[in-house]
């Protein structure tokens, strides 16, 4: 049997029996005192298992003793920085609405007054073509008058024959930032704290935000554009930073799967939003805005206290993070956790997490069992997944600008849906999560496929054929919500612990690159409905194979029982004074 002292010792903690016992290591029972011998020497001739090392699966520590995996104090951190989450889905998706499509003839004419007087011109169909009838020569329209009642980005910079490409193009710069913000927010946490990190974000993003909406320059535009996206990439960055830091075990995935679920609330309340407007400038304003609310709540946002840890430079610091964790243990009525000694164990914390290793370098990511197939695979289906996430949701436009309110709506609820699929998945059937994941991305993509069924049948109801469009198209969305949701937060136990961080970056870097060309995707519209539909559901079934072959390395779960020796009484017969010791693998770390 394994000494749950010694257990303890090896992971640099005080051996202080808690309730977290349960979710860790080893778990040991009491034996009378009566029979304490032949326990000892039964103990000693049962063969050990191996022990789970620390580096395998981090040990908890005076922080997590303390605080608990979950509780009160965790759950509103966890709300308030889930909310930084809206305005990134609003910055994204807003183009659906301040770049809508303008109908040639009713809402927008060629205007020829500029030119000749005294040539005949004639203008083509789409209002875009220009056919000079003495030369017949035919080109491009270089004015227009508007009719439309709503003020649109189009119209600002009289993007209407080109719209596709040039909605492409700043979407392009938006997730250009998303990218950008990324690396930019990792490196900055280098030095600076998740939580200043945070408002820094936040800050800059209200800034940038207003500019890009008052911006009369298309390049300006775009640059503000992509400056905003950073500024929203470096917040929901460092928030995860944060909310990583202070939950554990199976509550860290949980928390990590359900982040982009206000992602999808922020779908579902655009449509809402940008009815109050008349403008796209108007627009921007008002999704920037809210941003000042999250300035606010930062007073009740915790810093990471382990980032803390291994800065500090003085005991201000240390002290910091004491008074952190004392208020957190008092919400979570667990002030009786505190130990006498609990700055002393703060700071041979601090000096524990200053000590430790650096991480693996990228090249030894490669290196160990399946390491290959893992990084091939998690990387090749994170950026399908990502590609198809932001892409489908602006795929909507395809189906006709009557229909983008009730569509909007729809695709939030199935990312909603698709990320409690992933929950679901990694709680019930965590074994085998990524082969159900993959599994209903590969069904959902085949049924996307059948769009080309329909596509051409120009007798059907109109509504009827777009409501089939939105059914064969929120299905893949639900399944790609699911395996990305799942990817981010589970992805990192596919390495050992040295590599779980390079790793993640590794992976999501990757997978952001790819995201560029998301938006060209759409413009695939131009020549079928479906076949813009068809090429993200290709991406999902591309994804769910490399998603099934992912699999999370186990260790053995099962207890081991001491054999029970032979009872003098029916007293010491109780099953409360059987010697039990059971050994529980962590494989839930999921810390970014």
């Amino acid at each position: 049997m394994v000494n749950q002292a010694s257990a303890i010792q090896r992971c640099g903690r005080s051996p202080t029996p808690s309730p977290q016992l349960s979710h860790r290591n080893v778990v040991q029972s009491s034996q009378p005192s009566a029979n304490s011998n032949r326990a000892d020497s039964i103990r000693r001739s049962t063969p050990a298992p191996p022990l789970t090392s620390c580096a395998a699966a981090p040990c908890s520590d005076i922080i997590s003793d303390v605080l608990g995996n979950f509780g009160i104090w965790q759950l509103r951190t966890i709300l308030i920085i889930f909310l930084c989450k809206i305005p990134a889905a609003w910055f994204m998706a807003c183009i659906i609405f301040t770049g809508p499509e303008l109908y040639p003839g009713t809402e927008f004419t060629c205007d020829t007054s500029h030119l000749n007087s005294s040539t005949n011109y004639t203008v083509s169909d789409d209002q875009c073509y220009v056919l000079d009838e003495s030369s017949n020569i035919s080109s491009e329209c270089q004015q227009f008058e508007y009719m439309s009642s709503f003020d649109s980005l189009i119209m600002q910079f009289n993007l209407v024959c080109l719209r596709d490409i040039f909605v492409a193009w700043t979407q392009y710069w938006h997730l250009f930032g998303v990218l950008v913000g990324g690396v930019v927010g990792t490196k900055m946490m280098a030095g600076i704290s998740p939580r200043v990190t945070y408002c820094v974000g936040a800050i800059a993003q209200i800034l940038c935000g207003v500019v890009t909406g008052y911006a009369r320059d298309f390049s300006l535009h775009c640059a503000f554009r992509c400056l905003s996206a950073v500024c929203c990439a470096i917040m929901f960055t460092a928030g995860q930073a944060i909310f990583s830091d202070i939950t554990a075990g199976i509550h860290r995935v949980g928390a990590i799967i359900l982040y982009d679920t206000f992602w999808s609330v922020g779908v579902i309340l655009l449509p809402t939003l940008s009815s109050f407007f008349n403008s796209w400038s108007l627009i921007y304003v008002g999704i920037t805005f809210p941003t000042i609310m999250l300035i606010v709540l930062l007073y009740w946002t915790p810093d990471s206290p382990r980032w803390l840890l291994r800065n500090a430079a003085d005991r201000y610091a240390i002290d910091s993070v004491e008074q952190m964790v004392r208020e957190g243990a008092e919400i979570n009525d667990r002030t009786f956790k505190i130990p006498p000694d609990f700055r002393q164990q703060l700071e041979q914390l601090s000096e524990k997490l200053k000590a430790q290793p650096a991480p693996a370098p990228w090249s030894q990511l490669w290196q160990g069992k399946r390491a290959k197939t893992h990084m091939v695979a998690a990387h090749l289906a994170l950026a399908f997944f990502v590609i198809n996430f932001m892409g489908m949701l602006l795929n909507i436009r395809s189906f006709g600008r009557d229909y983008l309110v009730p569509n909007t709506i729809a695709m939030g609820f199935s990312e909603i849906i698709g990320c409690f699929l992933a929950l679901h998945f990694a709680l019930k059937h965590n074994k085998w999560k990524w082969q159900w994941a993959g599994s209903f991305n590969i069904l959902a993509g085949m049924l996307g496929c059948l769009g080309w069924l329909f596509t051409g049948a120009d007798s059907m109801d109109a509504d009827l054929r777009v409501s089939l469009w939105m059914i064969i198209a929120t299905i893949p969305k639900a399944g790609v919500s699911c395996a990305q949701s799942m990817l981010l937060a589970c992805m990192n136990e596919l390495v050992p612990a040295n590599k779980k961080q390079l790793f993640v970056f590794s992976v999501v870097t990757w997978a952001r690159v790819w995201l560029l060309s998301a938006p060209f995707f759409n413009v695939l519209k131009k020549i079928d409905t479906a076949l813009s539909l068809t090429s993200y559901c290709v991406f999902s079934i591309l994804g769910g194979i490399c998603t099934c072959l992912l699999l999370t390395p186990r260790t053995s779960s099962a207890p081991v029982v001491v054999p029970q020796l032979e009872q003098q009484d029916k007293k010491e017969q109780s099953p409360l004074h059987t010697p039990v010791w059971t050994i529980e693998s962590d494989v839930n770390n999921t810390r970014l």
